[in-house]
């Protein structure tokens, strides 16, 4: 679970899988992963993020006695640490945690949905599959004692229903303007996400 929440560990595997998409994959592949980068840019960076501040809800083990805390063992590059013992800690909210970001929403939970539902968009026939890895991320983000249930079961639904409205109006943008952009690919294709 602490892997499933580590993204540092993952980030060399996702960078070869979007290098390769964009250097042998077509326009669905591209634009694929440029749609994904800007849902996530968007709910990381502004929706989340602004949410963190205003609601600025404490993460469990800030506040409650004896939360099992699970991290990976700290080794850098963060992908060494895999197959080694997690570093588990008990939680005493005496000691001031440091810099340990706020509980709600669950970032990690709101950008792998989104990207999961992008990839059932792009990808219909197994696209689905993706919301597996994403789910497990939002429960490792309960299981690492990062944040409360409702903090997770929130955070589905509010990535599944910002990406929604951000893949309509792209899409939409596409098929309005993508023409004085980029008039051979959009005459190639049309439509942003596949039909």
């Amino acid at each position: 679970m602490a892997l499933m929440s580590c993204f540092a560990a993952w980030a060399p595997l996702l960078i070869v899988v979007m290098a390769l998409g964009a250097w042998r994959g077509g326009f669905r592949a591209r634009a694929f992963f440029i749609t994904s980068a800007l849902i996530v840019l968007v709910n990381d960076a502004v929706i989340s993020n602004s949410i963190k501040h205003l609601v600025h809800r404490p993460r469990p083990f800030q506040t409650e006695e004896g939360v099992r805390m699970v991290d990976m063992a700290r080794k850098t590059p963060r992908i060494l640490a895999i197959g080694q013992p997690a570093a588990v800690k008990i939680s005493d909210p005496t000691t001031p945690p440091g810099n340990s970001g706020r509980s709600f929403p669950s970032s990690h939970t709101v950008n792998t949905i989104a990207v999961a539902l992008v990839t059932a968009c792009f990808y219909r026939r197994y696209g689905w599959l993706s919301f597996i890895p994403a789910l497990l991320v939002a429960y490792s983000r309960i299981y690492t004692g990062s944040h409360w249930p409702s903090d997770v079961i929130t955070s589905i639904f509010l990535g599944l229903g910002t990406t929604l409205l951000m893949l309509v109006l792209l899409a939409w943008l596409w098929r309005t303007k993508g023409g004085r952009i980029l008039p051979k690919i959009h005459q190639q294709h049309p439509e942003l996400l596949p039909t």
